[in-house]
């Protein structure tokens, strides 16, 4: 699993000129889900993104995290967050688990973000053409690979 995390004074995801989701400051959080990934890893992984220190405190530090803060969260697919560009001009996105899998699983995903939080969570449309829109904050943005983490996969 690959998490993308952006901290955003806002963020929306627009499907055929509609908004279907929107936060104002908060994590944008895209989401990559691989090969053999399993519902394991999501509490591990909301954890981290729930309790990462990003948030600027009252003397411009990041020592608050989501949690904290209280903002939003809007959480987007992204199959490409697997793509593998070493050879060629067309990357390629094998590793990458497959949609009918990946849709169940960013849905419990979701399901388990919002039993952990109680702040605004917001979602795109898995598998839509999405239009993402961001005033990303800082900028700050983390990259979280579940293989580099102590609780990475197993298999």
């Amino acid at each position: 699993m690959r998490l993308l995390i952006q901290r955003v004074t806002s963020a929306s995801v627009k499907v055929d000129g509609a908004v279907v989701g929107e936060i104002g400051a908060g994590l944008l959080i895209l989401l990559g889900l691989g090969q053999g990934d399993s519902d394991a890893l999501f509490d591990p992984a909301i954890e981290k993104v729930l309790n990462l220190r990003i948030f600027n405190d009252e003397k411009g530090q990041m020592n608050r995290s989501l949690l904290d803060v209280g903002g939003g969260a809007l959480i987007v697919s992204q199959f490409t967050l697997y793509a593998d560009a070493r050879k060629g001009r067309r990357p390629s996105y094998t590793d990458a688990m497959p949609p009918v899998d990946a849709r169940a699983a960013y849905e419990r995903f979701v399901e388990r973000f919002r039993a952990s939080f109680t702040g605004p969570v917001a979602c795109g449309v898995f598998g839509a053409h999405m239009e993402v829109s961001l005033v990303n904050d800082g900028p700050v943005t983390i990259w979280i690979d579940s293989a580099e983490m102590p609780w990475k996969r197993t298999d």
